[in-house]
């Protein structure tokens, strides 16, 4: 896989007019980013149940669209949780997004496919430490993609969840 690429998606597939249809295949593979852009913001959360996650993904997305900036191959938000109070979500943009924190992300990613309620990323978090190991490397950073929304998840009746795990 090039760098800074991710598996196809199929961003035609939004029965529901938000998520498009997540596709798994594919998905456990190795990625290597180079300097991505995301947006990053951040969430308060209550012993890593967030608080306000929805008012801020509703602006930066917002702020994104009107920038333009969403790539049109793929959509990807890496969530990582600091600490039970808080959350830092990394949004793929193509281009800086005015009035939002922009960085990128550089580095070597195992990634794992999981599927189930978001109540498991802690057991996810465990299972991803020894799918690490067993390839002999540490994680550094461990990230999550929530692949669909609540209200999509309910349509597809999948809810597929990427474990990103820096190395």
């Amino acid at each position: 896989m090039e760098t800074n690429q991710l598996p196809v998606m199929n961003m035609d597939k939004s029965e529901t007019g938000c998520c498009p249809r997540f596709n798994p295949e594919g998905w456990e593979t190795e990625l290597i980013f180079d300097n991505k852009k995301f947006v990053k913001a951040k969430t308060r959360s209550f012993f890593h149940i967030p608080l306000n996650m929805g008012s801020v993904f509703k602006k930066v997305s917002a702020n994104i669209e009107k920038a333009g900036a969403f790539p049109d191959d793929h959509y990807l938000t890496l969530t990582h949780d600091p600490s039970a109070w808080k959350s830092e979500h990394f949004f793929a943009v193509t281009k800086d997004v005015p009035a939002e924190e922009v960085t990128t992300l550089s580095g070597h990613y195992l990634t794992k496919v999981f599927e189930g309620s978001f109540q498991h990323a802690g057991k996810w978090a465990m299972e991803m430490d020894v799918y690490v190991k067993n390839r002999g490397q540490e994680i550094k950073k461990l990230y999550f993609f929530y692949t669909t929304c609540p209200r999509c998840l309910k349509v597809y009746g999948k809810n597929y969840v990427v474990a990103f795990a820096e190395v």
